[in-house]
């Protein structure tokens, strides 16, 4: 079989098997979830084989070249009327964005294992909600990309509004509503890059070519990048995100934050940036301000929250502040730094709301003041928080500090007053960070054990649960200990995006 076609089949697997599902018994509880499981491991599998065969022959634009080289490329007509294709393949920071998708949703399956009530649905929704995001990564057709994304928006409405917990309606509406705008202001860019370009295409290696008027590009590149930048969870524009996750079951969670935001800035940088870039010099510095703000604000107001998935949310703000951060940067260093961001950002936040889960599971409480003691009854658990809290705040040896640096070195590089300014503003939020991880982790495993819980069901986590933590702690240190193989592939890949952005 080609290599085309198994990068196909990273979304239809998941298609495939909601269709199975579909048609399976919903009375066998344990049948639909091994088949959720069994399609996402073959899924995981096949991206970790792309991913090899990539790494070991990765292909590389010419010197001086703005055009994007994809491997395991396929292009069709599909709508030829309206020179719509398939048009898919991969480079280094496509086929990262699908390895991190693969292994949350891998990992986020797992730890829905418990669920029983109406698991059919949830798990055919889930399967749905994948297929949506591999697609987008895929897809260098703008109309394709469009389609993708859109797929992922009903069944993340569903899964908060039906499996989720609070104000779960409220939180689901408020969500939906937001990217929905956004996906306004993209179809709008969309459109008009393709009626722009005079080539009536919406071809992305095509349209890389054409040289957009400045004062079209004005205008297109402001609604490209906030439709993009309201999916990737970039401050003001993130108010659908904490109450999102805190209403989402653990699975959704894990898959929003880990994975569907790092949809928006990685469309910021493929499409917005990529193909505007006279607009993309003419507005980065009010995004690049943005960005800062939202660094500092997020990590102040996490530091204000006794809420477990709150304060996970609002870090996120955070640390999605720090990608768009070292995307407004605009060169070599800072753009890598966004990239490796989202990488380590999509496993560690995946983690600390898996380990949210498992503890809310046991203790029925996320509030940090009711929980006290828990390392003496959960010893493994308690280790994997402490372990996720340091990668959060940019330990060295983890993913977070070989990505931060990155954001840090491309600031102070850039030869901009602003750029110096937010570096040194992001540096310092790091401060703040470590005092709610500290404070956090030091609340929940310490102390007298004082939980309203029944001390009976405070366990730690069994086999089946520890699958899914131990393989995102191995990303996040496998990350963190051997960035250099990684650095190296994202800068093949960002120099044509780079020379475009140049010219």
């Amino acid at each position: 079989m080609q290599a085309s076609c198994l990068l196909t089949l990273t979304w239809v697997m998941p298609l495939l098997s909601a269709l199975a599902l579909l048609a399976f018994p919903a009375r066998s509880v344990a049948g639909v979830k091994r088949i959720a499981l069994l399609a996402n491991g073959i899924n995981l599998a096949l991206i970790a084989w792309l991913s090899a065969v990539f790494a070991l022959h990765p292909p590389a634009a010419a010197p001086g070249s703005a055009e994007t080289v994809l491997a395991f490329a396929a292009d069709y007509a599909w709508f030829p009327a309206w020179h719509i294709r398939y048009h898919v393949g991969v480079d280094a920071i496509s086929l990262a964005m699908m390895l991190l998708a693969a292994v949350v949703v891998f990992c986020a399956t797992m730890a829905s294992w418990n669920i029983q009530e109406r698991n059919k649905e949830f798990f055919i929704l889930l399967q749905v909600l994948a297929a949506g995001v591999f697609g987008s990564f895929i897809a260098f057709d703008l109309f394709a990309f469009f389609v993708f994304n859109e797929l992922t928006l009903i069944p993340t409405y569903l899964l908060i509004g039906i499996f989720g917990s609070g104000r779960k309606e409220f939180a689901a509406m408020k969500l939906n509503l937001m990217l929905m705008g956004g996906s306004a202001l993209i179809l709008l860019g969309i459109l008009g890059l393709y009626f722009e370009s005079g080539i009536r295409s919406f071809d992305i290696i095509e349209l890389s070519r054409i040289p957009f008027d400045k004062g079209f590009q004005l205008w297109a590149f402001p609604a490209l990048f906030l439709g993009f930048a309201i999916l990737g969870n970039m401050f003001p524009f993130h108010i659908w995100s904490p109450d999102g996750h805190a209403s989402a079951p653990t699975a959704v969670s894990m898959f929003l934050a880990g994975v569907h935001m790092k949809l928006g800035s990685y469309g910021c940088l493929r499409i917005a940036m990529y193909l505007l870039p006279e607009g993309c010099r003419a507005w980065m510095d009010v995004f690049m301000a943005l960005a800062a703000a939202g660094v500092v604000w997020g990590a102040v107001v996490a530091a204000k929250q006794k809420d477990l998935k709150y304060l996970n949310a609002y870090s996120s703000v955070s640390h999605c502040g720090l990608v768009f951060l070292g995307l407004a940067f605009l060169n070599t260093v800072g753009l890598r730094g966004a990239v490796m961001q989202m990488l380590a950002h999509g496993f560690i936040t995946a983690l600390v709301f898996c380990l949210i889960g498992m503890i809310y599971a046991r203790t029925h409480t996320r509030l940090i003041p009711q929980m006290s003691g828990l390392t003496a009854r959960m010893p493994f658990l308690a280790v994997s928080l402490v372990i996720a809290g340091f990668a959060a705040l940019g330990l060295p040896g983890l993913a977070g500090f070989a990505a931060e640096l990155n954001v840090f070195l491309g600031g102070f590089s850039a030869g901009s007053p602003l750029a110096v300014i937010c570096s040194t503003l992001a540096v310092l939020s790091i401060v703040v960070t470590a005092v709610y991880v500290l404070r956090a982790t030091n609340g929940i495993l310490n102390g007298p054990g004082q939980t309203g819980a029944d001390p009976a069901a405070l366990t730690d986590a069994g086999w089946l649960e520890k699958i899914p933590v131990l393989i995102l702690l191995a990303c996040i240190l496998a990350m963190g200990l051997m960035p250099g193989r990684l650095a190296a592939l994202l800068d093949t890949a960002l120099l044509p995006i780079l020379n475009n952005l140049n010219r």
